[in-house]
């Protein structure tokens, strides 16, 4: 029996054309998910010049710069990053939920691959968890998606 064909992404930032849109409320965190993300793009390969940064102002507003450079021919794959964080209005329901949708969307039609590393969380601490520079840090795992979906977008 032959075994079947497996397609995977390679993950190397090597001749790869990536933006990260970084949103600049609760940029504490931010930017540490920012460092992250530069971080995984040179251990695989990357350099820094080579990364495009787009910074808008909150997670509300990251699908519509997503979107349109998604739909601009000129990126394998984006990275968006942002964070969260849970209050005492339904506040956080709407953004982070058509920040999720509008970057869905925004992949799903354009046919550009759009790693979520959008923080959504219920504490400053859970956040500064996730932003952590040590492993674990949610801007370089975005990157790294981003980096094996560009590859597997290549191949399909």
């Amino acid at each position: 029996m032959t075994s079947p064909q497996l397609l995977e992404g390679e993950v190397s930032a090597r001749g790869r054309r990536i933006a990260v849109i970084a949103a600049r409320f609760n940029d504490f965190i931010v930017a540490s998910l920012l460092k992250g993300a530069l971080g995984a793009w040179v251990e695989r390969g990357g350099a820094a010049s080579e990364l495009a940064v787009v910074r808008v102002p909150g997670a509300f507003e990251l699908p519509v710069a997503a979107r349109r450079l998604a739909a601009s021919g000129r990126y394998d794959a984006l990275v968006a990053l942002g964070c969260v964080i849970r209050g005492d209005t339904p506040h956080f329901e709407y953004v982070a939920g058509e920040c999720a949708r509008g970057l869905q969307l925004a992949s799903l039609e354009t046919g550009v691959p759009i790693a979520f590393g959008v923080l959504t969380v219920d504490s400053v601490e859970q956040a500064l968890e996730r932003a952590a520079t040590s492993a674990g840090n949610k801007g370089g795992a975005a990157m790294e998606s981003a980096l094996e979906m560009a590859g597997l977008m290549a191949r399909l």
